[in-house]
């Protein structure tokens, strides 16, 4: 006669069922982990996830810089500004606001007849960064359409105001055929700096490529144009409106903005 013996599991202990839970617990995790590196590294989520930059300066091998003059409140200082322009026989870019352009039409007139090139600033001066689509859309397009009407050319070139921007703001601008322009030399002219030290932050401050900010109604603005055109000429720079600074097609932009021809 066979005797079968038949061997009893132990049930397992309390020390056992935490450690196989922990394992379980430990495989969920890593499986998610996975799942969550491969989705958020794939190609189109790099992508989607791509920070877009504006064009803050331009890589040259002359030394061609351009400044820009932003218009939104008042005209007080412009007529000396473009006086100054003429003398030194420089062509520059503007950005101005639609309502800045709806109170001085005469002023936007004049830029263009001068030579210079007129860019949007918005319609409202909001922070874009906080608008909707729809809303940023209305803004490129009201103050675009605005400056067209007024002064027979349609701008092609736009700067955000305060410098603020995001993904959204700049691909809707470049779906309406603008460049999005930012800057590498500030004057700090809106804080009322004196015509000696904001002479010297742009004059050590430029290099081949440059995009210099300044405003029409700063306070020592046009005072300090004299020293930083005078300076920077003798030093062999050559001064040229942005459109003519920046590469309009095969182009890349680097990690600080600076725009540079397709290898």
């Amino acid at each position: 006669m066979q005797i079968l013996f038949f061997r009893h599991k132990k049930p397992p202990t309390k020390a056992r069922r935490t450690l196989r839970t922990a394992a379980v617990a430990f495989a969920v995790w890593l499986t998610a982990f996975f799942a969550l590196y491969f989705t958020l590294h794939s190609p189109n989520a790099l992508a989607a996830s791509e920070r877009k930059l504006p064009i803050y300066s331009v890589e040259q091998t002359e030394k061609k810089i351009a400044i820009s003059f932003d218009c939104a409140w008042g005209v007080e200082y412009t007529d000396k500004i473009l006086s100054e322009l003429d003398r030194h026989g420089i062509k520059c870019t503007w950005f101005a606001v639609e309502f800045w352009v709806e109170k001085y039409p005469e002023y936007a007139k004049k830029i263009i007849q001068k030579g210079h090139e007129l860019g949007t600033h918005s319609k409202t001066h909001p922070y874009m960064s906080k608008l909707s689509g729809g809303q940023v859309r209305d803004e490129l397009n009201s103050s675009c359409k605005k400056i067209e009407e007024v002064t027979g050319v349609k701008p092609t070139l736009f700067r955000p105001p305060y410098g603020d921007y995001n993904n959204q703001l700049i691909e809707i601008a470049n779906e309406l055929s603008l460049y999005t322009i930012q800057w590498d030399v500030d004057s700090l002219d809106w804080k009322n700096l004196s015509a000696t030290e904001l002479s010297l932050r742009v004059i050590n401050g430029v290099k081949e490529g440059s995009i210099i900010l300044c405003h029409n109604n700063g306070l020592h603005t046009a005072e300090a144009l004299p020293m930083i055109f005078s300076t920077l000429q003798n030093r062999g720079y050559t001064f040229v409106p942005i459109g003519e600074l920046i590469y309009k097609n095969n182009y890349t932009i680097d990690h600080t903005g600076r725009q540079h021809p397709a290898q």
